[in-house]
């Protein structure tokens, strides 16, 4: 037993670390394969990529060259010739020429109403009646005082023819013959009065039924048959409307009283109503007058015409659409407006050629009036100028054009006028 320990020792002394503490040697050779297998992998990935990406501009640019040789789809429209009427735009409001408050003129029981509210009356009509008997009796007595006051006057006459007679046989002293002058003279004198008085309660007994002073339309009834009315009642019995004509009063700016002026007074103008969203006409009618001055406030002119409303689409205080035709433009060189484009160097539009190549024309715009551009300089008629698409064109493209489904100079009814 003693001899054999000293030959264990050294033999376990010669062991490295690792086996002494009983550790293997195979992981970590293992952990260096995977890190270098995970590096070639990461290698092959990137290569991959790269011929991927190359690969992926390489198509792109090829579209890319394809989609610019590809003609770009427009609509066009040619540029016409025609006869443009030039319209001025402003608002207002329906305004009727005659509104009367009717009121009775004599003070009274109010009797009987002849109407019936709504109802369109003439001038003259009867709309309502006062109790006429006090009117009747002064006129009675007026007519009394007449007959007693004409047989006083007559008696006078024959006295004084009398007085005259013995004057001119002297029987008598001329005092007297001119005393009796006079007292004739008075009696004339009272019967003309009361002749005026008689008059005056024919005109109470005609005051006694009210009567329309236009025609036109009642209103709201403001008094009941029972109530005693007096001449300096504040509110009358109703209010009388005229419809037919009816009248607008609009506004325009004052940069405009020039031209409508000058118009004005080479002849009628012609303007038309519109209801509020511009969508109806709502009739046509003749400017009236301008008014006598300018409004400071708001820099604006007023406006009055008259238009026929026997269909009463017009109706008072309503909010209208005015357009006044200050003159029509005779074979005016007009395209769509959508075909005018503004850029840097001011406005230009996109014409195509025979072989459907886009290019830029600069133009002059004299005016916009609904959707047509009327202008000065820039195009010929016939010309073809694209009107839908502009955004993605440019110069020398190639187009695919298509033609508008409207005219050139088409403008839908009532669109608001930008002179």
């Amino acid at each position: 037993m003693d001899q054999t320990a000293p030959e264990q020792g050294p033999r376990a002394a010669t062991l490295p670390p690792t086996a002494a503490r009983g550790e293997p040697q195979k992981p970590r050779r293992a952990v260096l394969y995977v890190a270098l297998a995970s590096a070639a992998l990461l290698g092959g990935v990137f290569l991959f990529s790269r011929k991927q990406a190359a690969s992926a501009g390489a198509a792109a640019a090829a579209s890319g060259s394809a989609a610019a040789a590809r003609p770009t789809p427009v609509v066009i429209a040619e540029a016409k010739l025609q006869d443009v009427p030039i319209y001025l735009e402003g608002i207002g409001n329906a305004t009727p020429l005659a509104t009367v408050t009717v009121k009775t003129q004599v003070d009274g029981r109010l009797d009987k109403i002849f109407f019936t509210e709504g109802q369109s009356v003439k001038r003259g009509e009867l709309l309502a009646q006062v109790d006429p008997r006090p009117f009747q009796i002064a006129l009675q007595q007026a007519q009394a005082a007449i007959a007693k006051d004409s047989a006083s006057s007559k008696n006078a006459r024959l006295n004084q023819q009398r007085y005259q007679s013995l004057v001119e046989q002297k029987l008598i002293a001329q005092q007297q013959a001119d005393d009796q002058k006079a007292l004739a003279d008075s009696a004339t004198a009272a019967v003309d009065s009361d002749r005026a008085q008689a008059a005056a309660a024919r005109l109470q007994l005609d005051y006694a039924q009210i009567k329309s002073p236009i025609d036109g339309v009642t209103g709201v009834r403001l008094v009941d048959p029972g109530n005693i009315v007096h001449a300096a009642d504040p509110t009358g019995i109703v209010v009388v409307t005229q419809l037919d004509p009816m009248a607008v009063v609009f506004t325009l700016p004052e940069d405009d009283l020039p031209r409508v002026s000058k118009a004005l007074a080479a002849g009628p103008l012609s303007v038309e109503a519109y209801s509020r969203d511009a969508s109806t006409l709502l009739g046509k009618g003749q400017l009236l007058l301008i008014d006598n001055q300018v409004n400071q406030q708001t820099a604006t002119i007023k406006l009055k015409a008259s238009f026929p409303n026997a269909d009463r689409s017009l109706w008072p205080n309503a909010f209208v659409k005015a357009r006044l035709l200050l003159t029509t433009r005779q074979a005016a060189l007009v395209v769509p407006a959508t075909a005018i484009a503004r850029g840097p160097q001011g406005t230009f539009v996109y014409l195509v050629d025979a072989t459907n190549k886009a290019s830029v024309r600069p133009v002059v715009v004299d005016t916009i009036q609904d959707e047509r551009a009327i202008l000065k300089s820039g195009l010929l008629a016939g010309d073809k100028v694209v009107i839908e698409g502009q955004n993605a064109l440019r110069a020398g493209a190639m187009v695919a054009p298509r033609p508008a489904a409207t005219s050139a100079g088409a403008a839908p009814n009532g669109a608001g006028a930008k002179p």
